[in-house]
C-alpha cells in the first residue's frame, strides 16, 4: 500500500514547464488521501487558464499510478484557495527569488 509520503515523492517529479519547479514545491498538491488502493490528490493549478494544466494533472495521476500498490488515481482540482505564490516552499521562492 502506498503511504502519503511515497505519493508526495512521487509527484515532485512532475515539473511545471513555465517555472522549472516540481509542483510539490510550488504548492499545487493541497492533499492526498488513500483509501486501499485508491489514492485521491487534491491539487490546484496557478490559474484556471494555465496552459500546462493537462499536462501537470495527467502527470501527476501517471507517477501515482506507478506506486506499487495502486490501482486507482483520482485528481481533484479545485480552485479554494486560490494558489498564490507564498503557498510555495522557501527553497522554490529562493530559486525564483521572491522574498
Amino acid at each position: 500500500m502506498a503511504t502519503e509520503e511515497a505519493v508526495f515523492e512521487a509527484v515532485k517529479e512532475i515539473i511545471d514547464p513555465e517555472v522549472g519547479i516540481n509542483i510539490v514545491d510550488m504548492g499545487l498538491i493541497y492533499g492526498v488521501d488513500i483509501d486501499n488502493d485508491t489514492v485521491n490528490i487534491t491539487m490546484t493549478l496557478t490559474s484556471p487558464g494555465c496552459p500546462a494544466g493537462g499536462q501537470l494533472i495527467n502527470g501527476t495521476q501517471h507517477v501515482a499510478q506507478q506506486l506499487e500498490g495502486v490501482d486507482e488515481v483520482n485528481i481533484n482540482v479545485v480552485w479554494t484557495p486560490r494558489w498564490t505564490p507564498e503557498m510555495m516552499t522557501e527553497e522554490a521562492k529562493d530559486e525564483l527569488g521572491i522574498f
